[in-house]
Parts: C-alpha cells; structure tokens; sequence
C-alpha cells in the first residue's frame, strides 16, 4: 500500500531543497501503467514534452496549470484532468504535488 499523503510530504520537501524547484518518486510500475508523484515550488515548471498513449494528473495539493498548445487549463488540489494526447506542460502556480498516471507503449 502506497501512502499518497507521505510521498507528498517527502517530495514537497525535497523540492523546496532541490535548485531545480521540483521532486518526482514513481510509485507504481506495473506493465504498462505507471504512477509518479511529481513536487514542484511555486513557479517551477515542466516543460513541454510528448505526451503518452493515455494519462491523468491529480493534483494532491496545490495549484498547477496542465498547458497545451498555449491554453491553460488550471487545476487545484482534489482535481483530476486527463492529459490530452499532444505535447503539454505543467507550471506550478504555488508549492504543488501531482500524481501522474500514464499508459505507456
């Protein structure tokens, strides 16, 4: 059993001490499916990558916006978004930590 409240705790801090602003731990690998618990301060960003075959973000705590295409989609603690399946980004507007599902292959 993962403790989802923990690892935010654990990845929170470890991102306010990282100069890059930001902490990822993945917490389930399993065939296809991976689970990734991602901190990032406020104002930290992820820049725009790929996206893969099918994925999520739940934010744990905090507030982020899920960027795509130049469109922000802004998300709060308790929110699930599908992540559309283009390129996106995510910017953290205050200290914030996500979970990430993704189906990969």
């Amino acid at each position: 059993m993962v403790d989802l409240e923990q690892l935010a705790v654990e990845h929170a801090a470890r991102a306010a001490e990282s100069p890059h602003g930001r902490s990822a731990h993945l917490v389930l690998h399993d065939g296809l499916l991976r689970q990734t618990v991602i901190a990032l301060t406020a104002g930290t960003a992820l820049d725009e990558h790929n996206a893969p075959t099918a994925a999520s973000l739940q934010v744990l705590r905090g507030r982020v916006s899920l960027t795509v295409a130049g469109r922000l989609q802004e998300l709060s603690a308790g929110e699930l978004q599908p992540v559309p399946p283009e390129r996106h980004g995510l910017l953290a507007h205050v200290d914030s930590v996500v979970l990430l599902t993704a189906v990969t292959g």
